[in-house]
């Protein structure tokens, strides 16, 4: 029979009613004539709650069992859905991330996808079982279970697609597709039927939380088609694949927002070769992500360098970088966590003029004053105050007409 891969998150299963809806969505695929492999997250704010419950235990948990215990929300997850389609008479198993042969790197909290072995999947496949298995999570040689990082179920189902060989991934969650904007934020904000993987990662790396980047990265490297839908209904949702063909191609397609974002700047740095090394390579081996860098001119041989983290990251980035600062002659180290980042994307954009100018002329009209600015062939970002960021996006939304039908 066809395979048919989905995923369902936090909050399709959230509760035993949602969890009885997606055994039901999950039996009608069986029974249109397809295999099925679900892929779950844990319940609602499940993995929140794990996490407070860690630290309330232990202010800096060790990362083994740390992983050992986030991975039980996704866990519970698998057995409650399969318990869940057996009561209503569709055969089924739930597997662990061992069982299902998710193997990776032993970085606990933000491990690596090494390989996929299904065999046991196609075991059961074969035996006509549903296969029930939890996202988020992994082992690695040694058994030892890792989690992949926060929203990458994604990321699960997609990997287990392409070892599977789907033709598709189907990722069901509470809203009907990829939006122009966010709808909590923009009423007006329209689905799109069809988005590239480049726009789409764009968006996904930029705020919008609709799918996991590295899950994106992975279904274009093998060419995989993804779907995304709600599982609240039976409406269709967005594909994102290759996208539609050069000139075809729409400049803005979305604006993305958001607010995860504080910036650290360090001012007076005495100008000479190795600088940017020294202050970004110590971030890097604590793990610690930098986005957005302004280097300043050099004036009277002094630089000033901004950057932004994760707002989870600040104190910990600026406990790296002020013996940095100290060392390098830095004269400040001034941190703000106020902030939030506005982006346009599309493909083609900076292939046509004007866009950038229509940005910036939309958020000055609004009184928005632009922090720092970041662009890549698809994406125009700017760093502002957070105070002002959704009537940014409103705004930018309406002047490329994203309101308007495609």
């Amino acid at each position: 029979m066809p395979l048919v891969v989905q995923k369902y998150g936090g909050t399709s299963v959230g509760s035993p009613e949602r969890i009885r809806a997606v055994a039901d969505r999950i039996k009608r695929t069986r029974e249109s004539g397809n295999d099925v492999v679900a892929v779950v997250s844990a319940m609602g704010d499940m993995t929140d709650r794990l996490i407070e419950l860690a630290l309330s235990v232990a202010p800096d948990p060790d990362r083994r069992e740390y992983d050992l215990l986030l991975s039980t929300g996704e866990t519970q997850s698998s057995a409650l859905l399969t318990m869940a389609l057996k009561a209503c008479g569709c055969p089924a198993i739930s597997l662990s991330g061992a069982l299902m042969g998710v193997r990776t790197d032993r970085a606990h909290s933000r491990a690596r996808i090494m390989n996929i072995e299904p065999a046991r999947i196609r075991t059961e496949l074969a035996r006509g079982h549903c296969v029930i298995v939890p996202g988020f999570q992994g082992v690695t040689e040694e058994g030892d279970v890792t989690t992949l990082g926060r929203g990458a179920s994604d990321l699960t189902a997609i990997a287990v697609a392409v070892a599977l060989e789907a033709p598709k991934c189907e990722i069901y969650t509470d809203v009907d597709g990829v939006y122009t904007a966010d709808p909590r934020v923009v009423p007006r904000a329209r689905k799109l039927h069809r988005i590239s993987y480049e726009e789409m990662l764009e968006l996904a790396h930029m705020g919008a939380r609709v799918m996991n980047p590295r899950g994106v990265e992975l279904a274009e490297l093998y060419s995989l088609p993804v779907e995304v839908r709600s599982s609240f209904n039976d409406r269709s949702g967005t594909l994102i694949d290759r996208g539609d063909e050069m000139e075809e191609r729409k400049h803005v397609r979305g604006v993305a927002f958001d607010t995860n974002v504080a910036k650290i700047t360090l001012a007076g740095i005495p100008d000479r070769p190795g600088l940017a090394h020294a202050i970004f390579a110590p971030l890097a081996d604590a793990g610690i992500s930098v986005d957005v860098i302004v280097q300043a001119a050099s004036i009277g041989g002094l630089a000033e360098i901004s950057f932004t983290v994760s707002r989870a990251d600040l104190e910990r980035a600026r406990a790296v970088v002020e013996p940095v600062a100290s060392e390098t002659g830095a004269q400040v180290v001034h941190s703000t966590a106020n902030l939030a980042k506005v982006s346009i994307v599309g493909t083609g954009l900076q292939s046509a003029p004007g866009y950038a100018a229509k940005m910036f002329g939309t958020l000055a009209g609004q009184g928005v004053n632009i922090d720092m600015i970041t662009t890549s062939d698809i994406r125009i970002t700017c760093v502002i105050d957070e105070a002002a960021g959704e009537d940014a996006v409103r705004a930018l939304h309406s002047a490329f007409e994203l309101d308007q039908g495609e």
